[in-house]
């Protein structure tokens, strides 16, 4: 009797993604069903901001990785079916964002995802 061994969360995958700033190879991380919610200033914990499947998150995804600034994957942790990690962004003109992400996971896929992100405002 054999076993077969459960795909998991592509870590490398994720960091190539957010680093090489390529949507579509963030994408490819999640499930055709996957919800997204995102709270910050703007969309606070009691209205987030919500997308559902690939295609919205699709649109996310082109929207901030087609910008310039750059990102950087800082700590990624899996356990299971659930996954952690940080990414921190910078804007030529030295603004910050850091963005917190908690997701569960299927099959190696991302199904549901909550970002908590923060950016530097003007004084």
């Amino acid at each position: 009797m054999g076993t077969t061994a459960r795909p998991g969360f592509d870590t490398e995958t994720l960091r190539r993604g957010i680093e090489g700033q390529t949507a579509s190879t963030l994408l490819s991380l999640y499930a055709d069903d996957a919800e997204l919610r995102i709270v910050d200033h703007n969309t606070q914990p009691s209205h987030p901001k919500v997308l559902h499947g690939r295609d919205e998150i699709a649109d996310m995804l082109e929207d901030v990785y087609g910008r310039d600034m750059t990102h950087k994957l800082e700590q990624c942790v899996v356990q299971e079916d659930r996954a952690a990690f940080s990414e921190s962004c910078q804007y030529p003109d030295g603004v910050r964002v850091l963005a917190e992400s908690m997701v569960s996971l299927r099959d190696g896929k991302i199904v549901d995802q909550t970002i908590i992100q923060a950016w530097d405002e003007e004084t």
